[in-house]
């Protein structure tokens, strides 16, 4: 399986820069890129209790076009020195009157997983929670065994907050899901807090 995905887009847009990678929306010709990655077992086996079967790409635009419509805010994962699509992440369940959402990520190419860059992404995503939307709190779930995601989240900002046991049964045992959170006051912003910082909106 090739793990070097095309570049169609020349100079894709990039919402949020960080040091190693970036996040842009997601565009329609990425869809075939995101079907590979959703039919891969390395990739699906992290994605919890409602991980889908095989997917085609007609299924996928689909999904891309409803989530677009919905209150998500999806983008795609770059590495930012090669701009090259290596996963997604989307920020779901909003509700606005509680300040409330659900955090999701999933890094698609396997020769960009376990070098920090799914880490990272979970801060730019929570600074766009919390910076950009004004949310207070972000959750997410994570089955036991996936230790690295656990590790990546706590270093990002997460903590466990409780499990459900024996929730989910995968690989001929029964795992407990894992409940994170993390809430905006226990958050530094690493890079929008000082575009959106009062002098910097005072700027011509």
């Amino acid at each position: 399986m090739s793990t070097n995905s095309p570049i169609s887009d020349p100079e894709p847009i990039l919402t949020i820069v960080g040091e190693r990678v970036a996040l842009g929306p997601l565009s329609p010709d990425l869809v075939p890129t995101i079907t590979r990655w959703m039919n891969d077992p390395t990739t699906i086996r992290t994605l919890g209790p409602n991980a889908p079967g095989p997917l085609t790409e007609l299924a996928e635009s689909a999904w891309v076009e409803t989530a677009s419509r919905e209150k998500q805010h999806l983008f795609v994962i770059r590495e930012r020195e090669t701009l090259r699509p290596i996963g997604t992440t989307d920020l779901r369940e909003i509700s606005y009157r509680n300040r409330s959402g659900s955090f999701g990520i999933n890094i698609g190419e396997r020769d960009a997983r376990g070098k920090g860059f799914g880490t990272e992404a979970t801060r730019l995503m929570l600074d766009h929670a919390f910076t950009v939307v004004g949310l207070h709190s972000v959750d997410l779930g994570v089955a036991a065994f996936n230790e690295a995601g656990i590790r990546a989240y706590t270093k990002a900002g997460f903590r466990e907050v409780g499990r459900l046991r024996e929730r989910w049964w995968f690989a001929g045992k029964l795992w407990d899901w894992v409940m994170m959170d993390c809430l905006a006051t226990e958050f530094d912003s690493p890079v929008l807090g000082k575009i959106f910082s009062e002098e910097a909106l005072r700027q011509p």
